[in-house]
């Protein structure tokens, strides 16, 4: 094990919060603006303060690039100022998603200048960083869940541009703006990191599966690392990506990221005599950090509904045992910490935060999940323990009622 890879951590703490943010034209057409919907852009102070007690001082935010860039070229920084300011106000880390989903009405990831134009919107939001905070961490996720959002978009018409069996081509475009990106933003900043949010997921066969079955599995559980292959240049090399493009490679965990070829059906993670084709995260995460050799995160992982305490319970057993292992895992994202409605389907809400959603109140209110709380602590006391060999300072009891008191 390389040593190097367990320092030079950039983040101010171990657990994050991370506000969804997805502006996507949903499978109807419709514009998706979560930030608003959530009521997080009303809220963000009273949103930032409510994670002091729990220790969390790192956060995902995202610019919403349909929302900046209306007209080509043209950029409104402003909404993104306030999200900065406040965040430097309270002492809040944020981690900027330039891409969460959406893109400007104009553009879909099959346009011809969708790469130059995502490149200067990259360009463009370093020199605005710099030009108020010179010298402090600047980490960016150009595009989140390239894996997924190409097959939204390319191959099941979730969202634009609504193509079937396009998903490689999606795939392509995507990656050729981001790896433009990232060389942009070092043109103006070499000390950027890149921190990529690549879906972590299992594709086995049917029991009993032919031996097609299984050679198909295996390909498409491969294909889960093309994007991140990609930006190394080991696939696709054209694009122009390079290894030195790798720095902190971030995956999304969720219920249902182990299933079946062909979608029949998902491997339950909570039984008591698990599925024998289902893999301990552990195991997934390593395997991620063995192919690239780079320090990772665990960018996203929630649960929706009663099961949310058991969730984060076996997410900190889990990471504490990679960490055990000297594996440099820098972190764990709660995704969404605020609940979040259904993109399609907006007046469904998930019930995936540490925060529900009082949907009595305009904006929403913000209603602490008491299960989930108290699971959170013993989970960051497990992982901090496992880390720094002690418990962490002002957790517990105490940050729960400061936390639901606010």
């Amino acid at each position: 094990m390389d040593s190097s890879l367990h320092h030079n951590n950039p983040f101010q703490s171990f657990w994050w919060a991370g506000f969804e943010c997805a502006d996507q034209l949903n499978c109807f057409g419709h514009r998706v603006d979560l930030l608003t919907q959530t009521g997080h852009l009303d809220l963000i102070e009273t949103d930032y303060r409510r994670l002091l007690p729990f220790q969390i001082r790192t956060v995902r935010e995202g610019i919403r690039w349909s929302q900046v860039e209306k007209r080509a070229y043209q950029y409104d920084w402003s909404m993104v100022k306030t999200l900065l300011d406040t965040g430097h106000k309270l002492g809040v880390q944020q981690i900027w998603d330039l891409c969460h989903f959406g893109y400007p009405d104009d553009l879909t990831p099959l346009h011809p200048l969708f790469a130059r134009r995502f490149a200067d919107l990259s360009r463009a939001f370093v020199q605005f960083y710099r030009d108020h905070y010179p010298d402090e961490d600047l980490i960016v996720t150009p595009i989140n869940e390239v894996s997924f959002i190409s097959w939204l978009g390319g191959d099941a018409r979730g969202t634009t541009p609504y193509c079937i069996n396009q998903g490689w081509e999606v795939k392509r475009g995507l990656m050729r703006a981001y790896i433009e990106a990232v060389a942009a933003m070092r043109e103006i900043d070499p000390t950027v990191r890149i921190l990529t949010t690549e879906p972590l997921v299992q594709i086995v066969p049917p029991l009993e599966a032919t031996s097609d079955q299984i050679i198909e599995a295996a390909i498409a559980d491969e294909a889960q690392f093309q994007a991140v292959d990609m930006l190394a240049g080991y696939l696709a090399p054209d694009l122009g990506g390079s290894p030195d493009y790798l720095d902190i490679l971030g995956f999304n965990y969720y219920y249902n990221n182990q299933w079946i070829l062909g979608f029949t059906d998902y491997l339950p993670w909570g039984d008591a005599i698990p599925d024998p084709r289902w893999l301990p995260l552990r195991k997934l995460l390593m395997k991620a950090h063995h192919r690239y050799q780079k320090p990772i995160a665990l960018t996203e992982t929630s649960h929706s509904g009663e099961h949310r305490p058991q969730w984060i319970t076996m997410i900190a057993e889990e990471c504490a045992a990679v960490v055990e292992a000297g594996v440099p895992l820098w972190g764990i994202c709660l995704y969404p910490i605020i609940d979040r409605p259904d993109w399609d389907h907006l007046d469904y809400w998930h019930q995936a935060g540490l925060w529900d959603a009082d949907l009595s109140a305009n904006p929403p209110g913000r209603v602490l999940h008491i299960p989930y709380a108290y699971a959170l602590i013993d989970a960051q006391r497990l992982c901090n323990e496992v880390i720094h060999g002690r418990e962490l300072i002002g957790s517990g009891k105490a940050a729960l009622f400061i936390a639901n008191g606010q």
